[in-house]
């Protein structure tokens, strides 16, 4: 008969020596297994092989390159099952489990894939992805369910072979009204909040739990590493804000809800996964808006507030800005801008018009959109232009007025001088004139028609006791003189010098 001898050089080491490779020497069959030989899992290996019959031997065969972790399957891990109250618990050991030389040393690294069916006739299958500790509910009591486990390294792209399958029979669920019931998550801005249902009737309190999820893919029992809520530990509120245990955006959490009666009776309610990035929902930003003389300015808050740096900085946020005319006319058209920045202008306005705005925020990264905010509405100014066609005409008119006022209030307080200094003279005429302006009143020569009489100012000069007593007497004659060569009469006459005579008595 024909054998085959196998031989094998390490190449990355540079040994140049072929060894006899193990397990593959005079075998008659056309393969070998040569697991034993192999202590370098990430290292290249050059292999030939030739046939041998008696003392005849054939050439070397080419070289076959080979890496034994590239080529390598991945064995199937381990299965163990447990029925109880209604679903599956299943515990997964990685593949090489039981070896002491293992390939796969990377265990964190596995993931697993399942894949189960109803054993009957018209199964149909259903894929997951489970933890190696894990709980598969949503499964119908009384009915024997099929499954087998496939180990996967999704970073390389390697997938290893499904686990022999595995069949058990599900129990019936005990409705126990103690347990809390349809557990979710109301998450908005970054603010988590766990509701629960309570269907018991007699005093029951709730200590909220909370596992780290990381701890899920370890192969370890976490069973007793569930830690308390703060804030949340027996309590008799249906809800809880657990927004304090959320330390980092980018682990897992689970959360469960433990029920204790006053008999130190408990239940513990199924578990919620919160993803915090994936769970949160975007809320409606806040919208202030201000104009100016061509332009709408709108300031937007982001969701949460300005503080809120998750919502900023993760979601890496954009505003959907709607905007329109707020009329009587229903078909006026809805327009809408996109901006990344929180501060928007909108141009091509109407004057004198409603506008109306909403936004919403929105994350293209993680497909989330919040609702619009309110409405807000501001009315535009007029037309600037029209502003400045009023102004000039009002300047205009006010020159126009100005230039023909001025004028004629001067023509008019000359008028008025003229008037007052004929009719209302400011002057008082000495007393000398006072008595010979009577005479000349009283005189029938003259008309008795009233003329104007025009006042004077006569300041007296002070005649000293020096004054010439003659001089004074010639003066006086003069006078008489020239008042008698007139058309007076006599009585005028010596009214005349009644009234000398009283001026001559002041005078001394």
């Amino acid at each position: 008969g024909c054998v085959h001898s196998c031989r094998f050089e390490d190449f990355v080491t540079n040994e140049t020596e072929w060894k006899e490779l193990p397990g593959c020497q005079n075998v008659t069959h056309t393969e070998c297994d040569f697991s034993s030989a192999i202590t370098k899992y990430y290292d290249t290996h050059h292999v030939r092989i030739r046939a041998e019959r008696r003392e005849e031997v054939s050439p070397w065969s080419s070289t076959f390159e080979m890496n034994p972790y590239l080529i390598a399957h991945i064995g199937p891990p381990g299965v163990e099952l447990q029925s109880i109250n209604g679903v599956i618990k299943i515990k997964i050991s990685p593949p090489e489990a039981n070896q002491v030389r293992k390939m796969w040393i990377a265990h964190l690294r596995f993931k697993y894939n399942l894949v189960i069916w109803e054993n009957s006739s018209n199964a149909e299958f259903r894929s997951q992805s489970i933890f190696p500790t894990d709980t598969i509910d949503d499964l119908a009591p009384d009915t024997t369910y099929c499954l087998k486990v496939q180990a996967t390294l999704p970073l390389d792209l390697q997938e290893g072979l499904f686990s022999p399958i595995h069949c058990v029979k599900t129990t019936h669920k005990v409705n126990d009204l103690l347990c809390a019931t349809d557990v979710s998550i109301l998450a908005l801005n970054m603010k988590f909040h766990l509701h629960w249902n309570n269907r018991y009737k007699q005093h029951v309190s709730y200590n909220v739990q909370y596992l780290i999820g990381y701890l899920k893919k370890l192969h370890d029992d976490y069973s007793m590493k569930w830690l308390s809520v703060p804030g949340c530990e027996n309590i008799t509120d249906t809800q809880c804000n657990f927004s304090s245990i959320i330390s980092t955006t980018s682990g897992i959490y689970y959360l469960r809800v433990q029920a204790m009666s006053e008999y130190n009776k408990s239940c513990v309610s199924n578990e919620v996964k919160v993803d915090p990035l994936i769970t949160n929902e975007i809320g409606p930003p806040g919208v202030k808006v201000d104009i100016s003389d061509v332009l709408l300015h709108i300031q937007i808050s982001p969701p949460g507030g300005s503080e809120n740096e998750v919502m900023r900085d993760h979601y890496d946020l954009s505003y959907r800005i709607l905007y329109w005319k707020n009329s009587s006319n229903n078909e006026e058209e809805i327009k809408m801008k996109e901006i990344k920045q929180t501060i928007g202008t909108i141009s091509d306005l109407t004057p004198l018009t409603l506008y109306c705005v909403k936004v919403q925020a929105f994350s293209e990264v993680y497909n989330k959109s919040s609702h619009y905010s309110k409405e807000e509405c501001i009315k535009t100014p007029g037309d600037k232009i029209l502003h400045l066609v009023i102004l000039a005409t009002f300047v205009t008119a006010l020159i126009a007025v100005f230039l023909v006022a001025t004028p004629l209030g001067f023509a008019l307080y000359q008028v008025y001088n003229k008037i007052r200094y004929v009719f209302f003279p400011s002057c008082q005429p000495p007393l000398n004139i006072e008595g010979f302006g009577g005479q000349l009143l009283s005189s029938p020569y003259l008309s008795t028609t009233e003329e104007p009489i025009e006042n004077c100012s006569v300041i007296e000069t002070i005649i000293t006791e020096e004054v010439n007593q003659t001089d004074f007497k010639d003066y006086i004659h003069s006078k008489q003189s020239s008042r008698d060569s007139g058309n007076y009469s006599n009585d005028d006459t010596s009214g005349s010098k009644v009234s000398e005579e009283t001026l001559e008595k002041e005078i001394v």
